[in-house]
């Protein structure tokens, strides 16, 4: 049987308010931090926040801004729990990317963080450098992307 999820279209945009409260809800981190919300909303505010949507439902969203030492960077990459592995977070990476101002694009996760930098390396990101003590024990690795 094929795999609907697989052939449906993913459709990314800019968040707009009225998404707030299905991102929220696809991110499980946003359901004990009520702090994650203060910061969605504020992205989505300034429109630095893009949406995927896969069968008319969110699939995951992306936050960036634009003053990471005069570059772009991607702050936060969150895909639903079911639509994981299933290039939502490809998808939004190239949103990020489409939407970025300046020549270079940064994000960055931790050392642990397995998953986030398999993402990054198919999104064609590079590893950029490292910075030790924001997570004691798991440095956080910056990654780069050229985008003109």
């Amino acid at each position: 049987m094929e795999n609907r999820y697989e052939t449906e279209q993913i459709i990314t945009r800019v968040a707009q308010a009225g998404d707030v409260d299905a991102m929220l809800a696809c991110d499980a981190y946003a359901q004990a931090h009520a702090s994650r919300g203060d910061a969605v909303r504020a992205a989505v505010g300034k429109g630095h926040c893009q949406v995927a949507i896969r069968a008319g439902q969110v699939a995951g969203y992306v936050l960036t801004h634009d003053d990471f030492f005069g570059y772009g960077f991607v702050s936060l990459v969150v895909v639903a729990l079911g639509q994981q592995r299933r290039g939502v977070g490809l998808r939004l990476m190239a949103a990020a990317e489409a939407a970025c101002q300046t020549e270079k694009l940064f994000t960055s996760t931790n050392q642990s963080n397995l998953a986030a930098q398999r993402l990054f390396a198919s999104a064609g990101f590079v590893r950029s450098g490292q910075i030790d003590h924001l997570d004691e024990g798991d440095p956080e690795l910056v990654y780069v992307k050229w985008c003109r």
